[in-house]
């Protein structure tokens, strides 16, 4: 009974430090350092005359819909014109995408006949990247006008090579559960980036909106899942930080469903596992014990032990209630029972186009772990190639 009581213990203490634990301990960490060295100043961004030229990447794949209202939001940015480059990198796209961009003559295209992916794309892209500045954003998002004004505010710290900027998710109408679940995750997600950018550096950038310095940029294998995150994650290994700022952010429509939402879940997982592995020396605790502690409390434990912990804590628990193992068992059991009542409340709603908030982040919660282990399964088909089945927005 000892052996089932340490494993239990263990596996409820890194679901509890992985979600709410390393949130907890990080806001802790900033505090203290905070009563040490202050706040920090902000970087102060230079007059108009000396901006330096950055270049606004898209990397598009049939996008032909939201051209016209992204190229709207694209002029409406406080940049000055002179300094701002327009690049769209059409990745094999069949539509008419090319076609409608032709209409705007300040844009350069990038065009690739044969679809390869993102990660394709961006290798293509930042190759014809002439400034030294790069920001990437999807077609499918709409920045903010001061949005290019606040990256380059960050980069006037040498030691950031990457900025990433804040993702806000929005729902068309209130029967959209998929954003709002989404949105919510975002919201702490983007907590956890502003604290971890305050300790250190944010450990990866989203790409809805980050930026680079693009001399910096190194091309990534072609197969990657989730390139913005093994990107900026280079260059926080070569001994650079990421910045994050919540005042250049990326809005966009969330999934049009969980069905859709999943498609991206599992891609974002399967991601999570791969470059776990490909970046797996940097958490070595020897080599840079702060970027270690981050990388692996914020990221990889939820791509890769969590989830099984969670799943573990079920006949675990189970177990020692039927050999009687103390009371406090019985009280955790109760509680897991309720919170996948919860969640099964929560999807049949979901179901019926109804939902309940109360009900619904266990559900999303138990949404998001599921498709962890579908990642899996999606890494292990995944025949070495960078495209993947784009999820529907609402």
């Amino acid at each position: 009974m000892l052996t089932l009581k340490i494993a239990f213990w263990v596996c409820l203490f890194v679901v509890f430090y992985t979600y709410l634990g390393y949130g907890l301990l990080l806001w802790l960490l900033v505090k203290a350092k905070r009563m040490v060295k202050g706040r920090p100043t902000p970087p102060v961004l230079p007059p108009d005359e000396a901006l330096p030229d950055v270049t606004l990447m898209v990397c598009a794949y049939n996008e032909q819909d939201v051209v016209e209202m992204k190229m709207r939001n694209t002029h409406e940015l406080d940049y000055p014109a002179e300094h701002l480059n327009v690049m769209w990198v059409t990745d094999g796209s069949t539509d008419a995408t090319n076609e409608r961009l032709a209409a705007y003559p300040e844009v350069t295209v990038v065009f690739s006949p044969e679809r390869k992916g993102k990660t394709a794309a961006l290798n293509h892209g930042i190759s014809q990247v002439k400034t030294p500045i790069t920001i990437m954003t999807d077609a499918n998002t709409m920045i903010n006008r001061e949005a290019i004004r606040e990256i380059v505010r960050c980069f006037q710290d040498e030691q950031v090579a990457c900025v990433a900027g804040e993702k806000r998710v929005i729902a068309r109408n209130e029967s959209q559960t998929a954003a709002e679940g989404e949105g919510l995750y975002w919201k702490y997600e983007s907590t956890l980036k502003r604290l971890d950018s305050e300790l250190y550096s944010a450990m990866g950038a989203a790409g809805e909106l980050n930026a680079i310095r693009t001399a910096l940029y190194s091309p990534m294998p072609e197969n990657a899942l989730l390139d913005d995150f093994v990107m900026s994650m280079q260059m926080v290994d070569a001994g650079y930080k990421i910045a994050y700022t919540s005042d250049a952010y990326a809005m966009e429509f969330g999934s049009a469903d969980l069905a859709e939402e999943s498609k991206r879940k599992r891609r974002i997982a399967a991601g999570g596992l791969q470059s776990s592995w490909w970046l797996r020396r940097m958490m070595n605790p020897l080599r840079r014990p702060v970027v270690a502690f981050q990388l692996v409390s914020h990221r990889v434990l939820r791509w890769t032990v969590t989830p099984f912990a969670m799943l573990l804590l079920i006949p675990l628990n189970v177990l020692l209630v039927i050999m009687k193992g103390g009371t406090v068992y019985t009280i955790i059991w109760i509680l897991q029972l309720l919170f996948y009542l919860a969640a099964l409340g929560g999807y049949l709603l979901d179901c019926r186009g109804r939902k309940n908030k109360l009900l619904y982040i266990p559900y999303y919660f138990l949404f998001m772990n599921i498709n962890v282990f579908r990642g899996i399964s999606y890494l292990r088909n995944h025949k070495g190639g960078g495209t993947w089945e784009k999820a529907k927005r609402g």
